[in-house]
C-alpha cells in the first residue's frame, strides 16, 4: 500500500507494511462504480427504533436519545431512524423532540421514521416534516415471505394494494419512502420484484432489503442483492443509481456483521445496525462491529475514537449486555495477562512504537477508537507483566518485590485488579 509510514528498528528502517502480509486482500477488492449508485455507502443507526425491540431493551429518556444522536452526528453516521410513530403520542413527543434537536443544530444526520404500509401511520410525518421543514423519510415495512402470506393469510393481490395505498398517500405528500419487503430472505424471487417494482413506479426511490429473521447467509446476500439491482430495478424501468438499495440484518444465526459486509461487497448503499447489535430474539447486525471492520478495510475514512464513548451510553441509557470479551468495546478487548504475549507487547512499547503494540497481538489498533493496550497481572504472567505494571504505576522496581508479586499472582485464579495489586504491594512494606 503507497504511503506506508516507516518505523526505527534496531537493524535500521522497515516499512510497517512489511510486517504484516495480509491475506485477506489477496485477490480481494471492492469495485464500487460511483456513477451506478445514488451516493457512496452510507449507515442507518436503527438503535432508537428496531432495537428498543430487544425484550432486554430500556426506553432511554429523550435526553438520552438526544446524547445518543450526538454521538451518531459525531461518528459520521447519515440516517437515523428515530422510531415509530403509529406506536402513539409517547413516541411521536420523542421523535418531534429529536428532530428539534437536530434541526437546531443543523445535523447532517438524515432522520426516518419506520411506518406500517397504513396511511395513519404516515400521517404524523406529513405534519412534523411541515413543522421542521426538513425531509423524514417513510420506512414503509410489509411481510412479503410465503411463510408470513400463509399465517395472516395474505395473497400478493392483497399485498399490492396494500403498499398502493400508503406509498400513493405519502409520496402525494413529498414523504420520501423507502419501501421495506419484511423477511425478503425468504421470499420468492417473482413476488419480490412484482412488489419492488410496483412501489417503485409509485415513487419509492428507496428498498430495503431484509433479513428479519436472520436466516440468511454471506452467500445468499450476494445472489439476492445481485437479483435485485440486476433484474428488479432494471426491469422496473429505472436506472441503478435513482434507487438507494438499503441492506437490513439480524443476528439469529450470529452472521449480521459478516451479511453487512456482503451486502458492501455486492453494492449495497445503506447498511442498517444497532449499537451493540441491541435488537428483538438474539438482535440486529452490530452497526459497531460493522463500522469498525470497513474502517480496516479501507471501505470507509470516518472517525471513529468516539465510537467507544458512544458504545457505553448506548450500553448504560439501553441497558443492553456489553459483555467483556465483546470485540474492540468490551474490557477484556484489548488487556492482556498471558506471559508470552504480554513480554511482546511490552517490548514494542518500550521500542516507543504505538503502530506496533497496537498489533503484535491485536487484529485490531486500540488508538483508532480511543482506546489502548493494557497489560494485566494473573497465574499466567510473567516476570515482564510486573515490571510493566510497576513502572507505569510509578514503583521503584526491585528483584524482590518483582518476585513477591510474581509468587502473589501464580495463586490467583484470576486476573488481579489494580487495587489488590496495589494492597499487595502494601503489604510487602511498601507505601
Amino acid at each position: 500500500m503507497a504511503g506506508w509510514p516507516t518505523i526505527v528498528m534496531e537493524a535500521g528502517e522497515m516499512k510497517e507494511s512489511e510486517l504484516i502480509y495480509d491475506w485477506n486482500t489477496i485477490d480481494y477488492e471492492i469495485i464500487r462504480v460511483q456513477s451506478q449508485h445514488p451516493h457512496d455507502i452510507w449507515f442507518d443507526d436503527e438503535t432508537l427504533r428496531d432495537g428498543l425491540q430487544s425484550p432486554s431493551a430500556r426506553n432511554p429518556t429523550i435526553e438520552q436519545k438526544i446524547e445518543l444522536i450526538d454521538y451518531m452526528e459525531k461518528l459520521g453516521i447519515q440516517k437515523v431512524d428515530l422510531g415509530l410513530p403509529g406506536a402513539g403520542p409517547f413516541h411521536v413527543k420523542h421523535i418531534d423532540s429529536m428532530l428539534s434537536h437536530m434541526t437546531e443544530n443543523s445535523y447532517d444526520l438524515r432522520p426516518g421514521c419506520a411506518v406500517r404500509t397504513v396511511v395513519s401511520d404516515i400521517e404524523p410525518l406529513v405534519e412534523l416534516q411541515a413543522k421542521f421543514e426538513r425531509q423524514i423519510q417513510a420506512s414503509a415495512f410489509l411481510g412479503t415471505s410465503p411463510i408470513r402470506q400463509y399465517t395472516e393469510g395474505w395473497d400478493m393481490e392483497r399485498i399490492i394494494s396494500t403498499a398502493e395505498k400508503a406509498v400513493t398517500f405519502a409520496v402525494d405528500n413529498d414523504i420520501p419512502v423507502m419501501f421495506v419487503t419484511e423477511d425478503t430472505t425468504r421470499s420468492k424471487p417473482s413476488e419480490i420484484k412484482q412488489i419492488y417494482t410496483r412501489a417503485i413506479e409509485l415513487g419509492a426511490d428507496r428498498i430495503c432489503i431484509c433479513d428479519t429473521c436472520g436466516h440468511v447467509t454471506p452467500n445468499g446476500v450476494k445472489k439476492l442483492l445481485t437479483f435485485i439491482q440486476e433484474e428488479v430495478i432494471p426491469d422496473a424501468g429505472v436506472k441503478r443509481r435513482d434507487i438507494e438499495v438499503n441492506w437490513h440484518g439480524h443476528q439469529d444465526r450470529g452472521l449480521g456483521v459478516a451479511n453487512n459486509l456482503a451486502a458492501v461487497e455486492v453494492g449495497a448503499d445503506v447498511i442498517h445496525g444497532t449499537a451493540l447489535g441491541v435488537g428483538e430474539r438474539a438482535g440486529n447486525a452490530p452497526l459497531d462491529q460493522t463500522l469498525v471492520n470497513l474502517s480496516l478495510m479501507g471501505v470507509i475514512n470516518n472517525d471513529l475514537k468516539s465510537l467507544n464513548q458512544y458504545i457505553k451510553k448506548a450500553h448504560e441509557y439501553i441497558e443492553v449486555d456489553l459483555p467483556k470479551n465483546y470485540p474492540v468495546f468490551g474490557k477484556d478487548a484489548f488487556e492482556t495477562g498471558t506471559g508470552v504475549h504480554a513480554s511482546a507487547v511490552v517490548k514494542a512499547m518500550k521500542k516507543g512504537d504505538n503502530w506496533l503494540a497496537d498489533r503484535i497481538y491485536s487484529g485490531v489498533p486500540a488508538q483508532d477508537y480511543g482506546l489502548e493496550q493494557k497489560i494485566r497481572i494473573g497465574h499466567m504472567s510473567g516476570r515482564s507483566n510486573i515490571t510493566w505494571w510497576l513502572e507505569k504505576n510509578n514503583y521503584e522496581i526491585t528483584n524482590d518485590l518483582v518476585a513477591y508479586l510474581f509468587s502473589i499472582a501464580k495463586k490467583q485464579r484470576r486476573l488481579m485488579e489494580d487495587k489488590e495489586i496495589h494492597f499487595a504491594i502494601s503489604e510487602f512494606g511498601i507505601s
